[in-house]
């Protein structure tokens, strides 16, 4: 017993360096909860049926790239969400799927446009183009034969019913040719008069309907050559014939009328030896075409060169218009000892709680020549061409700018003075610098190392300010001597919108492409250098 007991507290302790800690324990892992895991169920059932539906879409379109990256792109979402792990994906996943989605793949697109000739006259393939060619390019085969119709209403689209000669019914519309049909009523003649799940249109529906009814043309087939059906009055149908006949072996097209054989231009068009181009062309690659046409083009090379001045113009005026008065009244109403400051600064800012593109159309209503309250009341009736002048136009641009700019000016030069340290100004009043010296030397530079960076930013909004011109002027007064719809307030953006959507020389995405292209590596190359310079303040004022 007691060499039992002698030997146990011979024993030397262990140290307490060599125990073994017990091992910290993160939070238990915990199972999803019976609703969040329906919740889960519910939001991804409902996503992925979205996806099914839009996979059979490009199936039927053969679509099979963008089939191929919705597959895998739904693939992810379910991978990432069915998983217990990865919960930062689950949170990232939405913002960078929507980033690749309205940025980047907008970026791309756009660059892609860019070296096409896609745009009126050239936004589809080269075989829509023909059949288009053939469609429209119509006229009544002499001596046809009359086919009894009446004029049916599906869904809000029209079709035609008719009899033909050998008294066979069929039914037809825009994109549908014709087809064997039954027919429920006929009228006196034995013709076809309705046909189930369609309505049939009375002499009322067909007199407001009159030019849809005349714009109808039904295919006989799905040949082109063989023509279409059309009605002017909604009861009588003839043939019409294509008078341009294609020749798929040669590639042309001939004018049966006149002999005139068009041949494929190389340029997305069917062009004769004359240089006539048939209307209807396709989309084709042209490389730097549109670049080298935004530059040499003369009937765009002028009015472009004065866009860019005025837009360069136009960025930098506003920034230092809307900084300097938003500075200005910071300071005035950031005194200590000013009464009802609060009152003021809301008052400040009112401009800024109204939308820019409706206070542009107040603002064009005030300044109208002819019955705006500025001439009318505040001029005496003074016949001032506030929108109309090339000049005035300019700055009463600027001037609306500046009433609907200098408000967010006003609030972070407001925020930045309050942070200045006190007690700078105070050495330097003890040192007996002035009011305009402390500014100059001291407020001034401590102010742009924080705003510098808003700055920029705002010459990069204001270069892209599109509702405050289009709203107030339109980009007017228009240019002399351009066929393009483009004035002396037009700045990039609303050149761009006005080339892409139609105006004067109608739609041209392509060269509206490069245009918003050029846009962007103008603003980045500027953004780049001023925060480069802005690096530099930084520095100095360490």
């Amino acid at each position: 017993m007691a060499s039992s007991t002698l030997t146990s507290s011979s024993t030397p302790p262990a140290d307490p360096g060599t125990q073994k800690r017990p091992r910290p324990r993160g939070p238990k892992r915990t199972s999803d909860s019976l609703m969040g895991i329906l919740a889960k169920i519910v939001l991804l059932g409902f996503v992925d049926a979205i996806a099914v539906f839009v996979m059979f879409q490009l199936v039927a379109s053969g679509e099979w790239l963008i089939l191929a990256i919705s597959v895998i792109v739904t693939a992810a979402i379910n991978w990432i969400y069915l998983r217990r792990d990865g919960l930062p994906a689950k949170y990232l996943a939405p913002g960078v799927f929507f980033l690749l989605l309205f940025q980047v793949f907008v970026m791309v697109f756009s660059t892609y446009i860019a070296f096409t000739n896609y745009g009126d006259g050239h936004n589809s393939s080269k075989a829509d183009a023909i059949a288009s060619i053939q469609l429209s390019a119509q006229e009544r085969v002499p001596n046809s034969p009359q086919y009894p119709a009446s004029v049916v209403e599906k869904g809000g689209d029209l079709y035609l019913l008719v009899t033909a000669p050998d008294g066979a019914v069929k039914l037809g519309g825009n994109d549908q040719p014709l087809q064997d049909a039954t027919a429920t009523a006929t009228g006196p003649t034995g013709a076809a008069t309705a046909v189930d799940g369609y309505t049939t249109l009375d002499f009322a529906e067909l007199l407001q309907r009159q030019q849809q009814i005349a714009d109808l043309k039904v295919p006989i087939s799905d040949n082109p050559e063989d023509g279409s059906l059309r009605t002017a009055d909604g009861s009588t149908a003839y043939v019409y014939k294509p008078k341009l006949s294609y020749d798929a072996a040669a590639d042309t097209f001939t004018d049966t009328t006149t002999g005139t054989v068009y041949h494929d231009s190389g340029e997305g068009t069917f062009a004769a030896a004359d240089g006539k181009e048939l209307a209807t062309g396709w989309k084709i690659n042209v490389g730097l075409d549109n670049f080298t046409r935004a530059f040499t083009d003369p009937n765009l090379q002028g009015p472009l060169l004065q866009v860019v001045l005025w837009t360069f113009a136009f960025a930098l005026l506003s920034v230092a218009s809307t900084f300097a008065l938003g500075l200005f009244l910071a300071i005035v109403f950031n005194r200590a000892d000013l009464r009802g400051k609060k009152i003021y600064r809301v008052l400040m800012i009112l401009p800024y709680a109204f939308p820019a593109f409706l206070s542009g159309l107040v603002w064009s209503g005030l300044l109208n020549p002819e019955f705006g309250f500025i001439n009318n009341a505040l001029l005496g009736g003074a016949d001032i061409p506030w929108l109309t002048d090339p000049v005035l136009a300019k700055v009463s641009v600027l001037v609306v700018n500046l009433w609907l700019g200098y408000p967010y000016m006003f609030l972070v030069c407001t925020g930045a003075l309050q942070s200045l340290p006190e007690d700078v100004e105070e050495a330097a009043r003890m040192d007996g610098a002035g009011a305009w010296r402390i500014f100059r030397a001291i407020k001034l530079p401590l102010l742009l190392v924080s705003l510098a960076p808003l700055l920029i930013s705002s010459f990069a909004f204001n270069f892209n300010n599109f509702n405050v011109i289009y709203m107030l002027t339109g980009g007017g007064p228009r240019f002399d001597g351009t066929t393009f719809d483009v004035g002396g307030t037009d700045i990039l953006i609303t050149m761009v919108y006005k080339i892409a959507f139609g105006a004067g020389t109608g739609r041209d995405y392509g060269l509206a492409s490069a245009l918003a292209i050029i846009i962007f590596i103008i603003v980045a190359v500027v953004s780049a250098l001023s925060f480069r310079q802005t690096k530099s303040l930084e520095e100095i004022n360490r």
